[in-house]
């Protein structure tokens, strides 16, 4: 049996403010070719879908259109889960007339999907809080999976029905997963796992976020370990990460799939890629990745003057591209001018002034203004402290943005209903 995997498509998402949809389109596309080329035989998404909580309505169309080319009229099952950056109760609200097609969406944690029949004779057969078991045709064996959509801490004790707060997310999950394999993971079908969380190997390197993602986990607080991964578990697909990575090997593989563009100039010249599994029952999954083209690629390019920067955009048309220019003096409207004519991928310019003579203050406010939320926060920290910001303290901006986020989409959905 043949899994595709990917994650993170974030439809929405800008570039700071460049609009990036025909891209996305094109990416989408895309993968709906690699699963015919591939002929897979189910597809998973494991979160961020959307970018935003409230996505504009030209990615609610393309998420759908995307899924539906994917499922094949109900002959292939899509089942797509929640992220952080989604709102658990939009991805869930469709699902009534998407499981007729194929596409299953989970928003919330332990969410029970309902048994049935697509109409291309895929049969959901079995289902429990965080469970689902599908009959394929052609297959005499079920394809199991147990879905975990993203949920912080409090959350996940709430949905658990556990009062202490203390007992650490990594060790909820585990117990969770641990009686889900029990009862069904055997070696008479295959077993996944998809879940979008921020997990490493216990006592190895912190994986690296992208700089404009916002973070899961607070100082590893709460990275849930992949020992937790039950035994009869063959393959683990996460989402949240943007770069392809495997976390670990055993019990199984466990693979971000990264997402399908580079979303931010921490991710510039990343690959992106879909992962496609190989899967039966009681054997290793054997995994492979199919390197996705389309969308621009993202540069970071230095150069010592303006005439050294005209040359090489001149020679990479087809690129976002964020700019450093060294000269001697303040770069001039003329000169900037000069750079946008010459490129239309030109996201941002930051001058480097040589001359230390020149006060810093003109050259931060043409850089802020260009910068995204957490250049301007860094900028203003800057200013007011005399110091950077550390790590701690970004991973903590970025964490207060998301409850924001989160605050505002709950107060804008009850004013919706």
């Amino acid at each position: 049996m043949k899994i595709l995997h990917t994650s993170d498509w974030h439809l929405g998402k800008r570039l700071n403010d460049v609009e990036r949809v025909d891209e996305q389109v094109l990416v989408m596309d895309e993968i709906i070719r690699v699963a015919d080329e591939e002929a897979v035989d189910a597809v998973v998404v494991a979160g961020d879908l959307f970018d935003t909580f409230n996505p504009p309505v030209e990615a609610i169309e393309l998420l759908y259109r995307t899924l539906h080319g994917l499922a094949k009229g109900g002959r292939r099952p899509v089942i797509a889960i929640a992220g952080n950056h989604d709102s658990p109760d939009r991805v869930d609200s469709p699902d009534v007339l998407a499981r007729e097609s194929g596409i299953f969406f989970a928003g919330n944690p332990l969410l029970a999907l309902r048994t049935g029949v697509t109409e291309g004779g895929v049969a959901l057969t079995r289902s429990e809080e965080g469970f689902a078991e599908f009959c394929l045709p052609g297959y005499d064996y079920p394809l199991r999976v147990i879905h975990t959509p993203y949920a912080n801490s409090p959350r996940l004790h709430r949905y658990l029905g556990v009062e202490d707060q203390e007992i650490a997310l990594r060790e909820l999950l585990r117990e969770h997963w641990a009686a889900l394999a029990g009862k069904y993971c055997d070696a008479s079908g295959v077993n996944l796992l998809v879940a979008h969380l921020f997990m490493m190997k216990e006592g190895g390197n912190v994986p690296d976020e992208p700089d404009d993602e916002r973070p899961i986990n607070i100082g590893g607080a709460d990275a849930v370990y992949s020992s937790s991964i039950p035994p009869g578990v063959q393959y683990v697909a996460l989402g949240h990460l943007h770069r392809w990575q495997t976390v670990d090997t055993e019990p199984c593989p466990v693979v971000y799939g990264g997402s399908p563009l580079s979303y931010s100039f921490s991710e510039a010249e990343q690959d992106k890629y879909v992962t496609i599994v190989e899967l039966e029952p009681g054997r290793e999954a054997v995994v492979n990745r199919r390197r996705l083209t389309g969308g621009r690629v993202l540069v970071r390019k230095r150069f010592e003057g303006v005439d050294a920067a005209l040359r090489w955009l001149a020679e990479h048309p087809d690129t976002w591209v964020e700019l450093t220019v060294a000269t001697d003096t303040y770069l001039t409207a003329l000169e900037i001018k000069s750079l946008h004519a010459a490129h239309d991928g030109i996201v941002c310019i930051l001058p480097e002034v040589r001359d230390a003579s020149i006060t810093s203050d003109r050259v931060a406010s043409i850089h802020d203004l260009r910068s995204d939320v957490n250049a301007l926060f860094a900028e203003y920290f800057r200013q007011r402290k005399g110091v950077e910001p550390n790590d701690e303290i970004m991973s903590l901006f970025r964490e207060a943005l998301t409850i924001e986020n989160e605050k505002g989409s709950r107060i804008l959905g009850k004013g919706e209903s």
